[in-house]
C-alpha cells in the first residue's frame, strides 16, 4: 500500500477551490506546493497556508506552459522533497451560457486547454517522478457536469468528461506503479467562478453552496490513503463522506461503480 501522502503541489491554488484546499492540506500536515498564474494572489495564498504552521512554497505557473509548469515543479521539489501528491484545481469555465454552436472558439479553445490539457501537463510533470518512487496519488478537481448533458458550457463539460477519462486512463496504467487516481467533485462551493455563472442565480438568491469544508475532507481522506479504494472513479462532496466511502469501499466494488462507462440497452446490447 502507498503510504500516507507527505508532500502535495496544488495547481490553481490561487482562489476559490484550490486555495482552499492548498490551506486544508497544510492544516492536515502536508508540506505544500502552491502555484498559479497571478503573482500576487499567490502571495496572498502562501501567507495562508504558512499560517497553519506547514512548510510551504509558491512558484507562479500557467498549466499551459508545460516548460514552465516543469520548472516550477522542479523549484517546489528542491525546497519541499518530493511529491507524492499533486492536486489539479486550476479551471475556467465560459464567460456566457450559449449553444455549442455559438461558442466562441478561442474561449472554448482556452477553457479546454487550461482544464484538460493543463491537468495533462501537470501528470506529466509530476507523475514519472512519483513511478520512479514507488507511488503517490493524484486529485483532479472535476465535476458532474462531465457525466451528463448540457445544453449550455459545452467547452467545460467536455473538458470535464476527458478530464475523467484521463484520470481513468492515468489510473489503469499507474495501478501497478503505486499511482491511485481520485475524481473529486466537488459539488457547488460558493466561489469567484459559481458567484458569476448565472447558471447558478437561484442558489445565491437561497444561498446554498456546497461547503468547502465538505471539499477538504475528502481531499484530506485521500491524502492520508483512506480512499485509495476509490482510485479511478468519481467521489462527490456534500454527497459522500470519507465515512460513507470507506463503508461502501468494504462491502465491495463493481468494475462499473462511479466509473466513467458506456451504459447499454440491456444484456443483449452488443457494445455491453
Amino acid at each position: 500500500m502507498t503510504p500516507p501522502s507527505r508532500v502535495a503541489l496544488v495547481t490553481g491554488a490561487t482562489s476559490g477551490i484550490g486555495r482552499g484546499l492548498a490551506a486544508a492540506l497544510g492544516r492536515a500536515g502536508l508540506a505544500v506546493g502552491l502555484l498559479g498564474r497571478d503573482g500576487e494572489r499567490l502571495a496572498e495564498a502562501l501567507q495562508e497556508v504558512r499560517a497553519t504552521g506547514a512548510r510551504c512554497a509558491a512558484v507562479p505557473a500557467d498549466v499551459v506552459d508545460l516548460p514552465g509548469l516543469q520548472g516550477a515543479v522542479e523549484h517546489l521539489e528542491s525546497q519541499l522533497g518530493p511529491a507524492d501528491l499533486l492536486v489539479s484545481a486550476a479551471g475556467v469555465i465560459e464567460a456566457v451560457e450559449v449553444p455549442v454552436w455559438e461558442a466562441d472558439p478561442a474561449e472554448w479553445r482556452r477553457v479546454v486547454d487550461v482544464d484538460l490539457v493543463g491537468a495533462f501537463h501537470a501528470v506529466r510533470a509530476v507523475v514519472p517522478g512519483m513511478v520512479a518512487r514507488g507511488g503517490g496519488r493524484v486529485l483532479h478537481l472535476d465535476s458532474g457536469a462531465g457525466v451528463k448533458d448540457s445544453p449550455v458550457y459545452s467547452a467545460y463539460n467536455a473538458a470535464k468528461a476527458g478530464l475523467f477519462r484521463l484520470g481513468g486512463n492515468l489510473h489503469a496504467a499507474g495501478a501497478a506503479h503505486g499511482i491511485s487516481v481520485l475524481e473529486l467533485a466537488p459539488g457547488v462551493v460558493r466561489t469567484p467562478m459559481t458567484m458569476a455563472m448565472a447558471a447558478h442565480e437561484q442558489r445565491r438568491q437561497r444561498d446554498e453552496w456546497t461547503s468547502q469544508d465538505e471539499v477538504d475532507a475528502l481531499a484530506v481522506a485521500f491524502a492520508r490513503g483512506e480512499l485509495d479504494a476509490w482510485s479511478g472513479r468519481m467521489v462527490r462532496a456534500g454527497a459522500d463522506t470519507p465515512a460513507s466511502l470507506a463503508a461502501r469501499a468494504a462491502a465491495g466494488l463493481a468494475d462499473d461503480d462511479r466509473a466513467l462507462r458506456l451504459r447499454p440497452w440491456g444484456e443483449d446490447d452488443p457494445l455491453r
